[in-house]
């Protein structure tokens, strides 16, 4: 039983690192990257995501969704945008909140509440991998300029009202992010397998959530986080060492 426990308190210390580290990469990659170059019809969103931060640091959870559900709106509002790895992110960020919900010291919930938040978290992860999977066929083998052909007509609907040489500024701007996309997002569908991985380990699923970890680790080999959920799944010991490191790599 006090193994047992134990192994709750590690998962729970590791899904909260899930949850704060996408925090973390989501306002650095959005917030910090506003300017005038970015899409105006967007730059709400982009705005709010400097409250996540705060909201997953107080643990204050209804504050989180309804931030993620507004998000969701603004970018849901513009066609380009519907399927854009952006949302897939929220559903992603969505799955990690709910189990941190429910693992959260001292919240009493009971074990149907639990099979609630588990099934809300798994119907989240499974849209953020969707999502994942059908961007990265649509622009995974993309260069530049097969980008800019593939969206521009789609992308600039809407932005008549700005100059023509507004409109490139944008355009440039919304390239140059599925550029970097490309690579990031293979960190973040790494992420949404952890966290699936997560899931399948508390509905006893001990082979699946294995193979969910070996999945995360071969799509970022520096994530740490999935590395030790299947150490505890192998009972191994932990990795401790260089964390953030591991999180923020050299070349980022």
């Amino acid at each position: 039983m006090m193994q047992m426990k134990d192994n709750k308190t590690r998962v729970l210390i590791i899904v909260m690192t899930v949850l704060v580290f996408a925090g973390i990469v989501i306002a650095w990659i959005y917030y910090g990257g506003i300017n005038r170059s970015v899409d105006p019809r967007i730059r709400g969103a982009r705005e709010l995501y400097e409250k996540y931060n705060q909201f997953a640091q107080e643990s204050r959870y209804d504050s989180i969704f309804r931030l993620m559900d507004k998000i969701e709106g603004v970018y849901g509002s513009f066609g380009h945008y519907r399927d854009g790895f952006e949302i897939a992110v929220l559903y992603n960020n969505r799955a990690a909140a709910y189990l941190s919900l429910f693992m959260q010291p001292g919240n009493e919930i009971l074990i149907g509440d639990t099979a609630v938040f588990i099934s809300k978290a798994e119907n989240a992860v499974r849209t953020s991998l969707r999502m994942y999977k059908e961007w990265f066929d649509t622009f995974g083998g993309l260069d530049e300029a097969e980008i800019r052909e593939n969206i521009a007509d789609d992308f600039l609907t809407g932005l008549d009202q700005y100059s023509p040489e507004e409109q490139e500024e944008f355009l440039d701007k919304r390239v140059e992010e599925i550029i970097e996309a490309q690579t990031e997002n293979l960190r973040r569908l790494s992420v949404s397998y952890t966290n699936l991985g997560i899931i399948k380990r508390h509905q006893q699923q001990y082979d699946s959530a294995a193979a969910c970890y070996l999945e995360a680790i071969d799509l970022w080999d520096r994530n740490l986080t999935a590395e030790n959920n299947l150490n505890i799944l192998l009972n191994r010991p932990l990795k401790k060492q260089g964390l953030i490191q591991k999180l923020f790599p050299p070349e980022k």
